[in-house]
């Protein structure tokens, strides 16, 4: 069997890594023909040497020449602005990985599509912001979209135990952050340093504030919708503190099914890129013992702790553009947090203020969805720049 061949969209970044990790397991199955990055251009180049790619990309025009001085004359290289576009459609992909982080996902996925590729996606945004857009065009073209999340890739996995008809729900478990057990009252107090201490998984920076405040929960709700077809009250949140149930499907004669794992990412990775199929796991593939793992707890999210989630379900029953200000908002508002210019409370309310002036705009095109991306962090800019005038945002 020839190995599959891919291009890895944001190959310098930890997804991107943790896919190579598993081309490097799995040499014999899998062919890296794509590398693409913004700007990390000593990495990209490492890559380039390791695994000679047809083509290799980069966002950055200045880093343009020290690639080119690195890298051998048989790779094609692509420049500017349209770099991850030209490598997620280049020819000779069979899959494309999207790991780059925030709305610039958005473009590369859908190149890829058009291009027939079948994608691997660990972008959240993608689907946030224009899930309806990007699960249409994979449909009409025939392509598949996996998921990389280990939470959705969870949700796929159990859902091959019954059919789609018979599903009750989907519960999607979280660790609860951080500051599950925290008292209310100390949540101001919050810094930066303390909510970037994830207990369990090491993700950037914005996932990982994401996860205290539980926003990124509120955001697979949302991608579990695109992506399985579901709606809101059909997707349940528990937390989960040890993180080793990735995530349940309830059927409908009250069986559960659950998928289990080692807190690795290369796991879900590996079954989005070979999927249906199961390899043998390969040396250094993470195995859970399940003598030593201990209680398993599973609690209900306090919804006055984590308002993300409440948001997030508003911004997928209004649709629309909604869910693409929600996205947008909490970009800003948690950097915002990280530069020690909002407190730790004020990312969600800043969230819900800023969906309260937006007019949602139904069935968006892609341009709606670009226009009401910039609107919204244009708005959590001037409120956190001007927080004592009156900017539409309070």
């Amino acid at each position: 069997m020839a190995p599959t061949s891919i291009s890895i969209i944001g190959s310098t970044g930890s997804i991107g890594r943790s896919t190579l990790a598993v081309v490097d397991r799995y040499p014999e199955r899998l062919r890296v023909v794509g590398l693409a990055t913004h700007q990390n251009v000593e990495r990209l180049v490492e890559q380039v040497q390791t695994y000679r790619p047809e083509m290799v990309g980069i966002c950055d025009d200045s880093r343009a020449g020290q690639l080119r001085a690195s890298t051998s004359d048989e790779t094609s290289h692509v420049v500017g602005e349209s770099a991850l576009i030209d490598v997620a459609s280049f020819p000779d992909a069979e899959t494309v990985v999207i790991a780059v982080v925030g709305f610039a996902g958005v473009r590369p996925t859908l190149a890829a599509i058009d291009a027939g590729h079948n994608v691997a996606l660990a972008n959240k945004e993608t689907l946030i912001t224009a899930g309806e857009i990007v699960m249409a065009r994979a449909r009409q073209r025939g392509v598949s979209l996996a998921p990389i999340d280990s939470e959705h890739s969870a949700i796929w996995q159990c859902l091959r135990a019954g059919e789609r008809g018979e599903v009750r729900r989907i519960i999607l478990t979280a660790s609860g952050g951080p500051f599950r057990t925290l008292p209310l009252d100390q949540l101001d107090d919050i810094t930066p340093e303390q909510a970037l201490a994830h207990p369990t998984w090491n993700m950037g920076s914005r996932i990982t504030i994401d996860s205290a405040t539980m926003m990124n929960k509120g955001f697979e709700i949302i991608e579990a919708a695109r992506l399985f077809d579901l709606e809101s009250d059909q997707i349940d949140v528990v937390i989960h503190p040890q993180s080793l149930v990735h995530s349940m499907v309830e059927f409908r004669d009250g069986s559960i099914i659950a998928q289990l794992g080692a807190t690795d990412m290369t796991l879900p990775i590996a079954y989005a890129l070979f999927a249906p199929d199961r390899p043998p796991a390969a040396e250094g593939m993470p195995i859970l013992d399940v003598t030593q793992m201990g209680q398993l707890t599973f609690e209900p999210p306090d919804p006055d702790r984590f308002p993300a989630l409440a948001l997030a379900r508003r911004a997928l029953e209004d649709g629309g553009t909604a869910p693409v200000v929600l996205n947008a908002a909490d970009e800003v508002a948690v950097a915002a947090f990280l530069d020690g210019r909002l407190r730790f409370p004020e990312i969600a309310r800043t969230v819900a203020e800023v969906l309260d002036q937006h007019t949602v705009v139904k069935q968006p095109t892609l341009e709606d969805i670009e226009a009401a991306d910039r609107w919204a962090r244009e708005i959590v800019n001037h409120h956190v720049a001007n927080p004592y005038t009156n900017s539409g945002v309070t």
